[in-house]
């Protein structure tokens, strides 16, 4: 047996002594090869429109009668802006009535306040009608009734007309309103 365990180890051994002998395999190839590529792209580049900006139009002087007025419309071809001072006729009427009022000349600047028809109107709501060339109550409320075309926004035929200062300040904002939309429907 122990001769046995000899025999094997013997074969063992001669088996790993002829493989760490033994001539390795050796393989050689050769590739050879053409690649021809055709590609085609898209990129997209996303980046933030360019913006038309509206002009500041500064009010901060607390005693001018004006309202400024912009706006701005940009599309990725073309942007238009635009800037106004519109004059507050209101504004201006309540100013000049205020400083004739503080000189004394109260007549006056009761008939600075009645070129407005809100206010003539409520004057003779009032009992109190506005001055009429130089007269004051009774004889005032007979020359406006004998002469009607004088009293402020009088339209023969028409009941209530609009002044020349909201015609104007509607058909301005018109005007800008439709070049605004026909940029618009133009995209």
């Amino acid at each position: 047996m122990v001769n046995n365990i000899f025999k094997y180890i013997a074969f063992i051994f001669l088996v790993m002594g002829s493989a760490l002998y033994a001539e390795p395999i050796v393989t050689d190839s050769t590739t050879k090869s053409t690649v021809d590529s055709t590609s085609v792209s898209t990129t997209t580049v996303n980046s933030p429109p360019p913006s038309a900006m509206s002009p500041s139009i500064n009010s901060s002087n607390s005693d001018l009668c004006t309202v400024g007025v912009s706006g701005a419309v940009q599309t990725q071809i073309l942007g238009i802006s635009i800037g106004k001072t519109v004059r507050d006729m209101n504004c201006e009427r309540l100013k000049n009535a205020k400083t004739l009022f503080d000189m004394g000349m109260k007549v006056g600047a009761v008939a600075v306040l009645c070129s407005d028809i809100r206010i003539h109107e409520a004057m003779l709501h009032a009992g109190t009608p506005c001055p009429y060339d130089g007269r004051i109550g009774q004889a005032a409320k007979e020359a406006w009734s004998n002469n009607p075309q004088d009293v402020p926004g009088f339209v023969s035929g028409k009941k209530e007309e609009w002044n020349e200062d909201t015609k104007s300040t509607a058909t301005g904002v018109g005007v800008i309103g439709g070049l605004l939309l026909a940029l618009l429907l133009a995209i």
